[in-house]
């Protein structure tokens, strides 16, 4: 394994993390606890410290996973976890798939968040405490960055940045909040189909001369990137790509098989899924070919999720 720090922080991490979304949600199979510790103890014996969570991966119970795995290795784990969604009210009437619920980024209800994070986690301080999924009022809302800056002078925090999903694209957001705030590291999707946004954000780090690192997620492309998915595929309905439109199956089959002719007898399309220079979250088990695309990027920590 080999490690890169954030620019201008003193935060070392391993260049492939994990992402604790898969085996907290229930939406990608599901994993009794024992079996999601066994897989974050092999992750961390191979050399993986970063640990990705979110306060609302399974209303909890991300962060409580970490505390279990990893009772007496505080000191030798980076932890990531994500905070902005109310779970707390609405996270039983979430239900499958990519179903949004209200968030709540008042600087209570961020200082609330932390502070039961901290609790479920068992530790004094998160190391990369993240905003879910923020919206432009957010970007410009100069009392909850005032809030990170309290918390990370607290030591509650010792750094904080963004992370962005895939429901409304998030460009603005993403490179709007590069340009304007001093974000440690932004959370987004990239791989070899889904290169958009994330092109842009990079570059907005660049003409800006900004230091933000980025934590690149989804890069096996939910799957698609393994080869196997073809036009009669069907996902169980707790699986959360069961609910995207099948446009999404057939448009990415497409895109696989221009991609074949990177193949050969010694290897195949799982593994070759990383782009130039990203920190992906990747799993334990296959695809890493995909990552060593993503590793290129300096400024980038793939994770498995």
């Amino acid at each position: 394994m080999r490690f890169r720090t954030y620019k201008n922080t003193d935060l070392t991490v391993s260049e492939v993390g994990f992402g604790l979304w898969t085996i907290s949600t229930g939406w990608w199979g599901n994993f009794t606890e024992g079996e999601a510790i066994a897989l974050m103890h092999r992750a961390f014996d191979l050399g993986i410290t970063l640990f990705d969570a979110a306060d609302t991966y399974g209303n909890g119970l991300s962060e409580e996973l970490i505390a279990k795995a990893f009772p007496n290795q505080r000191d030798e784990i980076v932890i990531a976890t994500k905070v902005g969604y109310d779970f707390v009210h609405h996270g039983q009437a979430r239900g499958r798939g990519q179903r949004e619920i209200p968030q709540d980024f008042s600087p209570e209800a961020i200082v609330h968040a932390t502070d039961a994070a901290l609790n479920r986690l068992k530790t004094d301080r998160i190391d990369l405490l993240q905003l879910h999924n923020i919206r432009m009022e957010q970007v410009y809302d100069d009392a909850l960055w005032t809030t990170l800056e309290q918390l990370k002078t607290e030591g509650k925090v010792r750094y904080y940045g963004i992370a962005l999903g895939p429901a409304i694209g998030w460009l603005y957001e993403g490179t709007n909040c590069i340009r304007e705030r001093d974000a440690t590291s932004v959370q987004h999707i990239y791989n070899m189909l889904e290169q958009h946004p994330g092109r842009a954000f990079h570059q907005a780090a660049t003409e800006t001369g900004k230091d933000t690192m980025f934590l690149i997620r989804v890069t096996h492309s939910s799957g698609m990137l393994e080869g196997k998915y073809t036009e009669e595929t069907t996902f169980p309905p707790t699986d959360h790509r069961s609910h995207r439109p099948r446009s999404w199956l057939l448009n990415g089959i497409k895109k696989v098989e221009k991609l074949r002719f990177l193949e050969n007898s010694e290897r195949t399309l799982d593994f070759l899924k990383i782009p130039n220079g990203h920190w992906a979250r990747r799993h334990c088990n296959g695809c890493w070919q995909t990552i060593a695309w993503l590793r290129r990027c300096p400024t980038s920590i793939t994770k498995s999720s």
